[in-house]
Parts: C-alpha cells; sequence; structure tokens
C-alpha cells in the first residue's frame, strides 16, 4: 500500500507550528539571553512562573534538561530522589540524574497516576543509619507511560504533607500538565503552590517546536541558571524560540480538550481490543496487547502499511496521542485501519 500522508499518533511532539506561530517567531524581538538580554525570553519566563504563583522561571531546551536541573536544584550529589518505576525522570532521560546529578533513585511500583501516599511515606529515608537518606519526591503529570493519566489534587496534596513532614522537596515533571489542568479544571496556580520545583513543557500538546522551563523561587532558579550552563543549555538568541511558546500558551492551551475528545473517540472505537476506554482521560490511549494476536512492533508494522504511526513502548504495550495537527478526519482514518488490523 502506498500512503500518501500518515496519521501521525506516535506523539504530541510532532506537530509543526502554525501560521499565526511561524508569524510571532519572524518578529520577536530578540537578544543574548545568556546575557539575561533576550526581551522575548524574559517575558516568557516572567508569565510561566506567574502562570504557576511562583518568582521565577528558566526557560530551557528540552523537557529532559529541564528535569533534571530541577533534581539538582532539590537533591545534592550522593542523596535520594523518590519516585515511580516508569517515571520519564528515570525511564527516558538516559541516567542523567546520576550521570550529572549523582543523584541516587528509589522507586515505587509503577502505577501510573493512582498513586498511594502511604506506600510512599513508607519508602523515606531520614538522616542517620548509614542509608542514603532521601531529599525530594518527583511526580509526573500528566503520567506518560500511565496512559495520560491525571494524578487527583487530592493525591497531591498528600504528598505535599508527606514532603513537609519529612522536610522534602517536591517535584513536578508537568510535561503535560496543561492537559490536567484542562481535564479537571485544576487551576494552574493551584498546582504551583504544592511544588518546590517544577518542569513544563510547550512542545508536548501545545504545539511549540522546542522548549521547557523550570519553575521555582528566584533563588533556585538563579543557581538552575548555572546548572543550565553547565549542562550546555545556554541560548543566544532564544526569543525567536521563546515566541513560540508565548503563542502557544496564549492559543493552544484550551484546544487541549478538542485533542481529549478525539483521544475518547478513538479509544472507544478500539476499546473491545485492548483499550480501557474509560481510563483515558487525556491525550494519550495505551493498547495493552498482552491478549492480543499482535506484538507491539507488529501492530506498528501494520499500522505503518495502512498509513497510521504509532508508538511501541514495550513488547505488549502500544500508545496512540491525539495532538493538534491530527484532524478528525485523520481519526476516522485511523480508526478505520486499527479495526482492520485487529480483525484481521
Amino acid at each position: 500500500m502506498i500512503v500518501a500522508e500518515f496519521v501521525d499518533l506516535r506523539s504530541d511532539t510532532v506537530t509543526r507550528p502554525t501560521a499565526g506561530m511561524r508569524e510571532a517567531m519572524a518578529t520577536a524581538e530578540v537578544g543574548d539571553d545568556v546575557y539575561g538580554e533576550d526581551p522575548t525570553v524574559n517575558a516568557l519566563e516572567a508569565e510561566v512562573a506567574a502562570l504557576f504563583g511562583h518568582e521565577a522561571a528558566l526557560f530551557a531546551p528540552s523537557g529532559s534538561m529541564a528535569n533534571q536541573i530541577a533534581l539538582q536544584l532539590v537533591v545534592p550529589p550522593g542523596q535520594e530522589l523518590l519516585c515511580d518505576a516508569d517515571a520519564h525522570v528515570v525511564t527516558y532521560e538516559i541516567g542523567a540524574a546520576a550521570a550529572y546529578g549523582g543523584i541516587s533513585s528509589r522507586t515505587w511500583p509503577a502505577v501510573g497516576a493512582d498513586i498511594d501516599p502511604d506506600v510512599v511515606a513508607a519508602m523515606i529515608r531520614p538522616d542517620g543509619y548509614f542509608a542514603v537518606p532521601t531529599r525530594a519526591i518527583a511526580v509526573e503529570q500528566t503520567h506518560n507511560r500511565g496512559g495520560g493519566g491525571v494524578i487527583p489534587l487530592a493525591t497531591l496534596r498528600q504528598l505535599r504533607e508527606i514532603a513537609d513532614d519529612a522536610q522534602l522537596a517536591l517535584h513536578c515533571d508537568g510535561a503535560r500538565i496543561w492537559h490536567a489542568h484542562v481535564a479537571d479544571g485544576v487551576p494552574l496556580i493551584e498546582y504551583g503552590r504544592l511544588f518546590d520545583t517544577m518542569s513544563v513543557c510547550l512542545s508536548k500538546g501545545l504545539g511549540a517546536p522546542v522548549g521547557s522551563l523550570v519553575v521555582g523561587s528566584a533563588e533556585k532558579i538563579e543557581r538552575a541558571r548555572l546548572i543550565r550552563k553547565r549542562m550546555g543549555g545556554g541560548m543566544r538568541q532564544a526569543g525567536i524560540l521563546a515566541a513560540a511558546g508565548r503563542y502557544a500558551l496564549a492559543h493552544h492551551v484550551d484546544r487541549l480538550a478538542e485533542d481529549h475528545a478525539k483521544a475518547a473517540r478513538l479509544a472507544e472505537a478500539i476499546a473491545p481490543f485492548g483499550v480501557l476506554a474509560s481510563a483515558v482521560r487525556t491525550n494519550l490511549v495505551p493498547l495493552d496487547l498482552t491478549k492480543s494476536a499482535f506484538d507491539a512492533h507488529a501492530l506498528a508494522a501494520a499500522a505503518r502499511a495502512e498509513g497510521v504511526l504509532i508508538s511501541v513502548l514495550g513488547p505488549r504495550t502500544a500508545r496512540l496521542v491525539t495532538h493538534m495537527d491530527v484532524t478528525d478526519a485523520a481519526i476516522d482514518r485511523a480508526t478505520h485501519a486499527l479495526t482492520k488490523i485487529f480483525r484481521s
């Protein structure tokens, strides 16, 4: 089969800048950001900090760098971070916490957004006892490998109390926190007040081509600038990229509800073949292929042949992601193709 155009459901990072975003980038006022002189970057940082009720923010080239900067702010070398076993910071960041920050990581069993705060509390190691002391807890909102699950606000508040009682920091990998905000209606500032540090992404779902931000106190962000430079993340006339982020925040947050609706429609259509449709809360549709005739690679190959691109997350796990470049017609094409494959 010759495919003229693929329906790309691999990730919400594959989007192209819109015409309006390109115009904003082309006309952006710029300066040298390493000197702190790029007015568009400065405006983006101030805007994002204010959205989450924090004092400051720092623009970084990627979500992984933003996460790793934040972790180095709250966990000294040789000390411990707690997170879940499927967390992005320990699954998809190539061991950076250990390699760059000298951070020891310990994980609770992967449960996606369904965190049991009592389990987390029981894992905390205090100073002494010849053990590595715990210094921070990290959560992921929404949860990537947890199928785009949204951690309930009540759970996050419990974790905040646990962190305070143990004098720990609480970090949020908020790459897709915009989706949680739209799905549950929790104000961004309400999320922000729960965390000591955050990373938030502009290129997942919001449609910007590049960029994430570290959010925290003014003192932390001042230190973050040094860590970013050490990691090779200092950029010059980065306002061209920051302008895309500012455009995304102004125009692409509320429309995430459209992506959620498309994901729900896609999930419902293929529910008989390994999707728990009721669990799809945002724009990620996980496929459990343990009872399927297809493994994940075989399914991905068959889907590609039908003009649909999907992600392989494991031998029997795949994922579909809706985003702003996927139209209703494309969802119809994908639904038809996947239904045909599963029934073959």
